[in-house]
C-alpha cells in the first residue's frame, strides 16, 4: 500500500519552498503453507530422522527387488556348506547350504511385514478405542480403562508365545497375536489428547449442530490427534520388530522352511563360535531398522509439535 508524502525544501538565496511529492511502498509478502506443508518442513529439518528415512529406504528397497535380483532362493538348499564368505555366496552359507544373503533378505521381508501389519492393527484399534472413552467419559471411559490396563498388565511375549504355540506359529499368527494385544497403548495415548480437545470450541459447536459422538470421533478428534497416532505407530514398528524377534528366537515365531531375522538368529546359536556373522547378521539388521524407526518417530514427534516455529519465506 503506498501512501504520498508532502515534504517543504527551502532552497539558498532566499528561494521560497517547494512541494516534492514522493511515493513509499512497502509490501509485506508471507506466503502461506497450509499445516501438512509446515509439517514435512519441519520433518525435513530434522536431518537425523530424514537420514534415518533414507537408511529404512534403501534397507526395504534392497529387502524386496534385491531379492527379486539374487539368482538364489531362500528356500532351496545350495550343495555348498557352511562356507565363509566368498564372490558366489556374500555372506556364506549355513548348515543346511542356504545361500545366507537370500536368507536374510527373506527375513528382512518378513519381519518389515510383521511389523507394518502390527502397527496397523494396533492403530486401527487402539486410535478410535481410545478417542471414544475419552469423549464419553465418565464411568464409560472408566470401564474401557481398566479393561486396558487388564490387558497392559499381561506379559505381552508370555501370551504371545503360548497363542503362537497352541495356533503353531505362522507369520499370520504372529501378526495377529502381537497387534491385537499391543492396541491398549495406542487407545491410551490417543485418550490422553482427547481428553483436551473434547473441550475445545470446535467439539461444542459439532456437539450443538447435531453431529453424533460417531462423526465427533472420526470428523473432528480423530484428524487433530494424528500426530500423536503416527508417532505411536513408529513405535508400535520398532516394538514388533523386536517382539517378533524375540518370538522366532524362541521357535514360535515364523517356522521353516519359511524365515525371519528373528528365526536367523535362533538357528545361528549352535554355530555362534564357528561362523558367527550367521548369527550376528541379522541381529545388526534389527538394530538398524528399530533404531531408524524409533528416530522417524522423534522426527515425526517434532513435526507434528504445534508449538514449533512458524515457518515463513
Amino acid at each position: 500500500m503506498s501512501n504520498p508524502i508532502t515534504t517543504r525544501t527551502t532552497a539558498p538565496g532566499g528561494v521560497p519552498p517547494q512541494r516534492t511529492t514522493g511515493r513509499v511502498e512497502r509490501e509485506f509478502t508471507v506466503k502461506e503453507r497450509r499445516q501438512w506443508q509446515l509439517i514435512v518442513r519441519r520433518f525435513y529439518r530434522h536431518r537425523l530422522a530424514m537420514a534415518s528415512l533414507i537408511v529404512l529406504l534403501l534397507l526395504i528397497i534392497v529387502a524386496y527387488f534385491g531379492a527379486q535380483l539374487w539368482h538364489y532362493n531362500p528356500q532351496v538348499p545350495t550343495p555348498e556348506f557352511r562356507t565363509p564368505p566368498s564372490l558366489q555366496h556374500p555372506l556364506g552359507t549355513d548348515d543346511v547350504g542356504h545361500d545366507y544373503l537370500a536368507r536374510v533378505l527373506r527375513g528382512a521381508q518378513q519381519s518389515l511385514k510383521i511389523a507394518a501389519v502390527v502397527a496397523l492393527l494396533s492403530s486401527s484399534i487402539g486410535a478410535p478405542y481410545g478417542a471414544i472413552s475419552g469423549l464419553i467419559g465418565g464411568k464409560v471411559d472408566a470401564i474401557m480403562m481398566r479393561f486396558c490396563d487388564m490387558l497392559l498388565v499381561l506379559p505381552l511375549l508370555v501370551v504371545a508365545a503360548a497363542l503362537s504355540f497352541s495356533e503353531g506359529g505362522s507369520i499370520t499368527v504372529v501378526m495377529l497375536v502381537l497387534g491385537l494385544l499391543g492396541w491398549p497403548v495406542n487407545a491410551r495415548q490417543v485418550r490422553s489428547v482427547v481428553l483436551g480437545l473434547r473441550e475445545m470450541e470446535f467439539v461444542e459447536a459439532a456437539k450443538a449442530m447435531g453431529a453424533g459422538p460417531v462423526r465427533i470421533v472420526f470428523r473432528h478428534l480423530l484428524p487433530n490427534a494424528t500426530g500423536t497416532i503416527v508417532v505411536q505407530a513408529t513405535l508400535d514398528v520398532a516394538g514388533a520388530i523386536l517382539g517378533e524377534a524375540a518370538l522366532s528366537f524362541l521357535g514360535l515365531g515364523v517356522q521353516p522352511p519359511d524365515t525371519s531375522l528373528g528365526n536367523l538368529i535362533g538357528s545361528a546359536r549352535s554355530s555362534i563360535d564357528t561362523l558367527p556373522w550367521l548369527f550376528y547378521l541379522p541381529g545388526v539388521v534389527i538394530i538398524i531398522i528399530a533404531l531408524t524407526i524409533n528416530f522417524i518417530g522423534d522426527g515425526l514427534r517434532d513435526a507434528f509439535d504445534p508449538r514449533q516455529t512458524r515457518q515463513r519465506r
